[in-house]
């Protein structure tokens, strides 16, 4: 209503003045007959009132569109009216919907390739590594040692650059079911043993052999390998131990990562999540990508687990996974 009115106020403000110098005219023309000048005014008042009802009832529907808030496409689809302004609004609308739905796959495509060659170009690199890792795994030389740690490196950094580009099509690549929370994590620490031996730091395991979580192993893997890679990256030359404890509540199982590093400043921990945030450390250790807590949260999200992190500066970092009891 508010609309329509504000449409039709320079309409309006002209009539009212046009009514006014008609009247005035007549008078100084000498037609002083008030009643059929005052009639004359009020039949033209009757008909624009008219034009107005009639406009309004027309296009009803088209002011209400127009000052409502679109929240999704299909509201925006929806029919405006039968006269020729509406129409024309409709056909405009369908235009630009299409033109949007062919850009929306245009990008899909180009962003479905991109994915394709990521994933084919990681598999492609793994090749090599593990090539390379047959060779030196039985040299105990310094040399070969070394290799090897950045062997490991590299199959990380891999690794998360194929979950990243996986995450968008996570609903076609996972698989629930029930996973010993114990084992799991053994099978972590052991693919990490060099990344332990290297930065003198060794794993206290507190989770008992029985204990089950629900959830995808391979997904739950990954995030398990970023939180124990960047607890014992903040603990080298300073923490002894990385425990891996459980709280159990009632509807809940919390599995605890406690390093005793350097910790997290407190302006830095409510960003830790965040894309490519490395903050203070960050800068220190040049491993940072600022990558790896941000897709654990992802992860976690999508699998209905929760994430905290807790700090203290000199003190170390406990990193809680909450999974929910079924």
């Amino acid at each position: 209503m508010r609309l329509f009115f504000r449409e039709h106020i320079p309409l309006l403000v002209f009539y009212f003045i046009q009514m006014a110098l008609f009247p005035l005219l007549y008078w100084l023309d000498g037609y002083k007959h008030l009643p059929i000048i005052f009639y004359s005014m009020g039949l033209s008042l009757f008909f624009l009132t008219a034009y107005l009802l009639q406009r309004f009832i027309n296009h009803k529907t088209f002011y209400r569109r127009m000052s409502q808030t679109i929240d999704a496409l299909d509201d925006a689809m929806q029919k405006s009216g039968d006269s020729p302004l509406p129409e024309a609004l409709d056909h405009l609308m369908e235009r630009q919907f299409q033109c949007y739905q062919d850009e929306i796959i245009h990008y899909k495509k180009k962003l479905q390739d991109h994915i394709t060659f990521i994933n084919q170009w990681v598999h492609q690199m793994k090749t090599p590594i593990s090539v390379i890792h047959l060779t030196v795994q039985d040299d105990d030389n310094p040399q070969s040692k070394s290799i090897q740690e950045e062997l490991d490196r590299l199959r990380k950094g891999l690794d998360m650059v194929l979950y990243a580009s996986r995450l968008d099509e996570f609903e076609h690549d996972f698989h629930v079911k029930s996973i010993s929370l114990a084992s799991l994590v053994k099978k972590v620490i052991s693919e990490n043993r060099r990344l332990f031996i290297r930065n003198k730091v060794y794993p206290d395991i507190q989770v008992p052999d029985d204990l089950t979580v629900y959830s995808d192993e391979k997904w739950l893997g990954f995030i398990l390998n970023q939180l124990l890679t960047n607890a014992v990256r903040y603990s080298a030359g300073k923490g002894q131990k990385i425990a891996f404890q459980v709280k159990q509540a009632e509807s809940t199982l919390m599995l605890e990562v406690c390093d005793q590093g350097i910790g997290i400043p407190q302006q830095d921990l409510r960003r830790v999540f965040d894309p490519y945030f490395t903050g203070e450390h960050g800068r220190e250790y040049q491993e940072s990508t600022g990558m790896g807590l941000y897709l654990v949260r992802e992860i976690c999200k999508k699998l209905n687990h929760r994430v905290v992190i807790e700090s203290e500066v000199g003190v170390g970092t406990t990193v809680l996974l909450i999974f929910d009891r079924v």
